[in-house]
Protein backbone atom coordinates (compact mmCIF):
# COMPACT_ATOMS: atom_id res chain seq x y z
CA UNK A 1 0.00 0.00 0.00
CA UNK A 2 2.78 2.47 0.87
CA UNK A 3 4.26 1.97 -2.60
CA UNK A 4 0.95 2.92 -4.22
CA UNK A 5 0.58 5.94 -1.95
CA UNK A 6 3.98 7.14 -3.16
CA UNK A 7 3.07 6.40 -6.78
CA UNK A 8 -0.18 8.39 -6.51
CA UNK A 9 1.50 11.33 -4.80
CA UNK A 10 4.39 11.38 -7.27
CA UNK A 11 1.96 11.26 -10.20
CA UNK A 12 0.21 14.30 -8.77
CA UNK A 13 3.47 16.18 -8.40
CA UNK A 14 5.05 15.20 -11.71
CA UNK A 15 1.87 15.94 -13.66
CA UNK A 16 0.87 19.12 -11.87
CA UNK A 17 4.20 20.95 -11.85
CA UNK A 18 4.40 21.23 -15.65
CA UNK A 19 0.64 21.79 -15.95
CA UNK A 20 0.81 24.66 -13.45
CA UNK A 21 3.78 26.20 -15.24
CA UNK A 22 1.95 25.83 -18.55
CA UNK A 23 -1.11 27.57 -17.17
CA UNK A 24 0.96 30.32 -15.53
CA UNK A 25 3.00 30.96 -18.69
CA UNK A 26 -0.06 30.63 -20.92
CA UNK A 27 1.76 28.05 -23.04
CA UNK A 28 0.13 27.21 -26.36
CA UNK A 29 -0.49 23.60 -25.30
CA UNK A 30 -2.22 24.87 -22.16
CA UNK A 31 -4.44 27.13 -24.25
CA UNK A 32 -5.35 24.19 -26.49
CA UNK A 33 -6.09 21.87 -23.57
CA UNK A 34 -7.60 24.34 -21.06
CA UNK A 35 -8.78 27.24 -23.22
CA UNK A 36 -7.77 30.86 -23.08
CA UNK A 37 -6.70 32.48 -19.83
CA UNK A 38 -9.79 33.28 -17.79
CA UNK A 39 -10.91 33.56 -14.18
CA UNK A 40 -12.15 29.95 -14.36
CA UNK A 41 -8.74 28.78 -15.53
CA UNK A 42 -7.15 30.77 -12.69
CA UNK A 43 -9.39 28.98 -10.20
CA UNK A 44 -8.38 25.64 -11.72
CA UNK A 45 -4.72 26.65 -11.41
CA UNK A 46 -5.27 27.43 -7.73
CA UNK A 47 -6.84 24.01 -7.17
CA UNK A 48 -3.99 22.29 -9.03
CA UNK A 49 -1.37 24.15 -6.97
CA UNK A 50 -3.15 23.13 -3.75
CA UNK A 51 -3.25 19.47 -4.80
CA UNK A 52 0.44 19.61 -5.71
CA UNK A 53 1.43 21.30 -2.45
CA UNK A 54 -0.55 18.85 -0.33
CA UNK A 55 0.94 15.95 -2.31
CA UNK A 56 4.46 17.23 -1.58
CA UNK A 57 3.60 17.55 2.12
CA UNK A 58 2.18 14.03 2.19
CA UNK A 59 5.37 12.59 0.71
CA UNK A 60 6.94 13.47 4.07
CA UNK A 61 3.92 12.24 6.05
CA UNK A 62 2.30 9.51 3.95
CA UNK A 63 -0.40 8.71 6.49
CA UNK A 64 -3.14 6.76 4.67
CA UNK A 65 -5.81 8.61 6.65
CA UNK A 66 -4.48 11.91 5.26
CA UNK A 67 -3.83 10.64 1.73
CA UNK A 68 -7.24 9.01 1.23
CA UNK A 69 -9.36 12.22 1.27
CA UNK A 70 -7.07 13.94 -1.22
CA UNK A 71 -7.21 11.01 -3.62
CA UNK A 72 -10.95 10.50 -3.16
CA UNK A 73 -11.73 14.10 -4.12
CA UNK A 74 -9.45 13.76 -7.13
CA UNK A 75 -11.08 10.51 -8.28
CA UNK A 76 -14.54 12.08 -8.06
CA UNK A 77 -13.64 15.20 -10.01
CA UNK A 78 -11.55 13.33 -12.57
CA UNK A 79 -14.25 10.74 -13.27
CA UNK A 80 -16.87 13.46 -13.70
CA UNK A 81 -14.80 15.49 -16.20
CA UNK A 82 -16.05 13.64 -19.31
CA UNK A 83 -19.56 14.73 -18.32
CA UNK A 84 -18.69 18.32 -17.44
CA UNK A 85 -16.44 18.79 -20.48
CA UNK A 86 -18.84 16.96 -22.78
CA UNK A 87 -16.24 14.74 -24.45
CA UNK A 88 -13.84 11.95 -23.70
CA UNK A 89 -11.39 12.95 -26.43
CA UNK A 90 -9.95 16.00 -24.66
CA UNK A 91 -6.36 15.24 -23.52
CA UNK A 92 -7.08 16.55 -20.01
CA UNK A 93 -10.10 14.26 -19.71
CA UNK A 94 -8.08 11.27 -20.90
CA UNK A 95 -5.23 11.94 -18.46
CA UNK A 96 -7.76 12.52 -15.66
CA UNK A 97 -9.28 9.09 -16.25
CA UNK A 98 -5.89 7.35 -16.28
CA UNK A 99 -4.82 9.09 -13.09
CA UNK A 100 -8.20 8.33 -11.47
CA UNK A 101 -7.64 4.63 -12.19
CA UNK A 102 -4.28 4.68 -10.39
CA UNK A 103 -5.69 6.67 -7.47
CA UNK A 104 -8.62 4.23 -7.22
CA UNK A 105 -6.21 1.31 -6.80
CA UNK A 106 -4.39 3.26 -4.08
CA UNK A 107 -7.68 4.06 -2.35
CA UNK A 108 -8.78 0.43 -2.44
CA UNK A 109 -5.48 -0.64 -0.88
CA UNK A 110 -5.83 2.03 1.80
CA UNK A 111 -9.40 0.94 2.51
CA UNK A 112 -8.36 -2.69 2.77
CA UNK A 113 -5.66 -1.74 5.27
CA UNK A 114 -7.97 0.49 7.30
CA UNK A 115 -10.63 -2.24 7.40
CA UNK A 116 -8.16 -4.90 8.54
CA UNK A 117 -8.47 -6.13 12.14
CA UNK A 118 -4.84 -5.13 12.81
CA UNK A 119 -5.72 -1.48 12.17
CA UNK A 120 -8.68 -1.52 14.54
Amino acid sequence: MRKFIWISLLINIFVLIPVCFGLISNASWAQQAYGQASPARGILLSIYMAICAVSVFLLFRPDPLLVAPLLLVQVVYKVTTPFTVGTISNPVVISNLVIAAVHTVTLLLILRTIDSPAHL
